[in-house]
């Protein structure tokens, strides 16, 4: 981006006015056609600087006494300095006052205006980058090969300097914070997803994905990442990671396992945080059945139990009973509960439902069920 196009009229105003209140002069920026864009006397705003045509022709600083000034238009005795980003000359500075004594102040005057204006450049540069890493994002998670042509996506990628022939794998984050700034929260992200490889961007108001090059420690730092949200913002997140993935197409299935472990995790884990689609490949398969025909078979199989107020503990007993190998000890230590407590748990269940839950075809019957009721 050309610092020309940066140097606007509000940026110019902000800088004249900090300029002039910390050396005490009248300061006066003009564009590259001479026109002021910046001054402490906004009446002088709009209006031709003369003597700022031969300080842009020329990109030599140039004083003017009075007798001088009142024979140019719009111009008062002072100094008048370019205002130069690399090669090109994007406007002038001007201080009012005795050119002897101002003339002490001008060149720290004009690199101080530079620096801010530099400043302005990079940081108008930072965010374009970062929207357009932000679009990529969405152009991944909204892939349609009927809509957008994948080499396009991909060529995006490179551009930013992003090897789409890299298997990263998708992780999709949850975050509430009120009255945190978007930026903040992004940049915590990429703090934690920093390597050069890896995409962070925002979604959504409150959602974000991160393409994580390679797998290694993926769920601890997804669990740092929550702490730290959780430290910093006194944001509560959750996170869902999708399965490794290559291409504009392998990426985006990456990114719908993970937003499906976002969504189906925590209705099978109320407490938890951080949940990876491998763990939760057969709820995946419960929640891509019709919802009404998922409703009929929970109904049909859970008759007896899902009517009781305890039927929250009950199909949590269920669920682990079969996650757990439908082995007692195993189950017992998973809910966190006395062997004995588990076994008054299974007989009731039996009782309750007329199903023998020892039986494994049974109770894996019972099993898909209760995630069907929970999803």
């Amino acid at each position: 981006m050309a610092a020309g196009d940066v140097l606007t009229p509000e940026l110019a105003q902000e800088i004249a006015c900090d300029i002039g209140r910390i050396t005490g002069f009248n300061v006066l920026i003009t564009d590259r056609e001479a026109v002021v864009i910046g001054c402490g006397d906004t009446g002088r705003l709009g209006t031709v600087h003369e003597a700022s045509y031969e300080v842009l022709r020329t990109r030599q600083p140039a004083t003017h006494t009075r007798e001088q000034a009142r024979r140019m238009h719009g111009v008062l005795s002072g100094m008048s300095l370019p205002i130069t980003v690399g090669a090109e000359a994007v406007g002038t500075v001007c201080l009012t006052g005795d050119p002897d004594e101002v003339r002490r102040f001008g060149l720290v005057v004009r690199r101080q205006t530079e620096i801010l204006l530099e400043e302005a450049v990079l940081l108008r540069s930072r965010l374009l980058h970062e929207r357009a890493v932000d679009d990529c994002v969405r152009d991944i998670a909204l892939y349609d090969p009927e809509v957008v042509d994948a080499e396009t996506v991909e060529a995006r990628l490179a551009e930013l300097g992003v090897d789409p022939r890299i298997p990263r794998t998708a992780v999709v984050l949850e975050v509430r914070a009120g009255g945190v700034s978007r930026m903040s929260l992004l940049r915590t992200v990429r703090e934690v997803f920093g390597a050069a490889q890896d995409v962070a961007g925002e979604l959504a108001a409150g959602r974000y994905a991160v393409l994580r090059a390679g797998t290694e420690g993926l769920a601890e730092r997804c669990r740092a990442l929550v702490e730290r949200l959780g430290e910093r913002h006194a944001a509560e997140a959750r996170a869902g990671i999708g399965e490794p993935g290559r291409g504009v197409a392998g990426l985006h299935a990456s990114y719908r396992d993970a937003a499906l472990a976002l969504r189906a995790g925590p209705r099978l884990e109320p407490d938890g945080r951080v949940f990876a689609v491998a763990d939760l490949r057969v709820p995946q398969l419960v929640a891509s059945v019709v919802r009404q025909e998922r409703a009929r078979y929970a109904a049909a199989v859970l008759a007896g139990l899902r009517e009781r107020e305890d039927w929250p503990v009950l199909r949590e007993t269920l669920i682990a009973w079969a996650e757990g190998g439908f082995q007692l000890v195993r189950t017992a230590e998973r809910l966190g509960i006395h062997r004995n407590t588990l076994l008054y748990r299974l007989t009731k269940i039996e009782e309750l439902s007329g199903r023998g839950v020892r039986e494994p075809r049974t109770a894996m019957a019972m099993y898909l069920a209760c995630l069907a009721d929970a999803l």
